[in-house]
């Protein structure tokens, strides 16, 4: 079994704000290039990784009729911070993205200053609750009253710092007990370690179907690169891998999953029952805990968009249990991990030549 978790912290320890994913998008192409046969960036800088299916003896493909292709995606993008005003050396935010404000106050982050060679390193602070409207100053402090102290003095600030500069966290990951992992961004960098394993997987593999693994941008505000990215490869079929709620302390039992007991499969208008029903088979043939995860409107992942691009395409949401959603401290488990990945590369090796003919609805 690959050990991933090397990678997984590598990639949750840089920044890739949606619509600047270039720090994390460079380790990603690092990582992928010796697991595929072509690896490219679209004009967005969503990474196309293209995994050729096997040989096989008996089926033959021409120009007309291509092998077909699965897309599997994840989005390496995240959500983060924006500077909207400086007062008195102080940097004033907004989000980008949804940012949970509950936690931020004491949060380690990183100014990308545009007016500095260097980054800066901040952390966020909460002006006195005397100092704020009196309807404020107790509960959670909005984030509009939040601000980042450098530490810089208010010339030096003006000087280096931009509006609109980034702000990204700056969380280190910590290896917890029981096989956790805690840090920002693992929604959804965990899945692109979960997509990682599984072209690890598929090198020993023989599977009919081209694979095309996608690692998107912008998921967090625009859902851009899935909608661009599925438009320019025209898969035959496309699979959303994202995080999902995972169950804590008074959590509901049908809006929340067990944290190391395996992943979800969505059920609603974006996911196409006849994928749903070869994934649940696929995982209990090789013994992978599946749960069912409810997705009656939107399924709020790249799915939404890759199923309506060009003249659209049956697609499928695989998602893994994540505690503290769109916060500095994310959580998940290892034992959640390896097991999406290991059934991504089972679902792929499961095609056959002629599986979107079987494909119906209902």
């Amino acid at each position: 079994m690959s050990d991933i978790l090397p990678f997984l912290k590598s990639i949750i320890s840089v920044a890739g704000l949606s619509g600047h994913e270039t720090p994390v998008a460079n380790l990603i192409e690092q990582k992928w290039t010796p697991l595929v046969d072509e690896l490219s960036r679209s004009k967005l800088g969503s990474i196309h990784g293209l995994k050729k299916g096997s040989p096989t003896a008996g089926i033959r493909f021409t120009d007309k009729s291509p092998r077909p292709s699965v897309l599997i995606a994840t989005h390496m993008d995240a959500i983060g911070l924006m500077v909207s005003r400086i007062v008195d050396g102080f940097i004033y935010v907004t989000n980008i993205g949804s940012v949970d404000a509950r936690v931020l106050p004491g949060t380690p982050v990183v100014v990308h200053a545009s007016g500095s060679e260097e980054d800066l390193y901040g952390v966020i602070a909460m002006p006195p609750a005397n100092l704020l409207p009196d309807d404020q100053g107790n509960g959670t402090i909005p984030l509009k009253y939040l601000m980042v102290d450098t530490g810089l003095t208010p010339n030096e600030v003006s000087k280096r710092v931009r509006i609109g500069d980034r702000v990204s966290f700056n969380t280190e990951p910590v290896e917890m007990s029981g096989g956790c992992v805690s840090g920002h961004t693992l929604d959804n960098r965990a899945s692109v370690a979960a997509l990682t394993i599984c072209l690890e997987e598929l090198q020993a593999k023989s599977h009919v179907w081209d694979v095309w693994a996608l690692a998107s941008v912008q998921e967090e505000v625009t859902f851009g690169g899935a909608f661009t990215s599925t438009f320019q490869l025209r898969p035959t079929i496309a699979v959303a891998v994202d995080m999902t709620f995972g169950k804590g302390t008074g959590s509901s039992d049908y809006q929340t999953f067990p944290i190391g007991k395996g992943v979800t499969l969505g059920i609603g208008p974006s996911i196409h029952p006849f994928l749903y029903k070869r994934f649940k088979e696929v995982a209990e043939r090789i013994e992978i805990p599946v749960a069912n995860e409810l997705m009656p409107e939107h399924s709020f992942t790249d799915a939404d968009a890759m199923q309506l691009a060009a003249e659209g395409l049956p697609t499928m949401v695989l998602s893994i249990p994540q505690r503290y959603m769109h916060t500095p401290v994310e959580l998940v488990s290892m034992k959640d991990i390896q097991p999406a990945g290991r059934l991504l590369a089972e679902f792929i090796a499961s095609l056959e030549a002629d599986f979107i003919e079987k494909i119906v609805w209902g």
